[in-house]
């Protein structure tokens, strides 16, 4: 497989890193910010499952850390499954919040411009929620 278009869609946040981490990277605070996830989600073992559009998907995300780290892999019915990686870093008493979003096979380049788009409502959200 050779690689796949990228983009890095970001946003900065007036709140401390640790804490938006803390709010962001847990599953159940999910559905308030990212829109993909608005139906919440069910814990399943070490999965979390999710009702969407594209029916039902099973979330697996990385372990709590210190690195502020959120990847996820989402496995749909199909048994496509998507790698997100989603960081977020400190930037003075701020932080960033980084999504790669990757342009999968077949994938038409409109198609990959409406997901960063959504993506970008999406970290708006958690910014709006996290400078309240």
């Amino acid at each position: 497989m050779s690689t796949m278009n990228a983009k890095i869609v970001h946003i900065s946040i007036d709140r401390d890193w640790r804490e938006v981490y803390s709010y962001a990277s847990r599953p159940e605070n999910m559905p308030f910010w990212a829109s993909g996830l608005a139906s919440g989600l069910t814990q399943d073992g070490n999965d979390w499952i999710a009702e969407g559009t594209l029916g039902t998907a099973r979330v697996r995300f990385s372990p709590r850390n210190d690195f502020g780290v959120i990847d996820h892999w989402v496995t749909l019915e199909s048994d496509l499954q998507v790698y997100n990686a989603l960081r977020i870093v400190p930037n003075g008493d701020g932080c960033e919040v980084m999504f790669t979003l990757l342009q999968l096979p077949g994938m038409e380049t409109e198609q990959f411009a409406a997901d960063a788009a959504h993506v970008m409502r999406d970290l708006k959200t958690l910014k709006e929620l996290m400078e309240r």
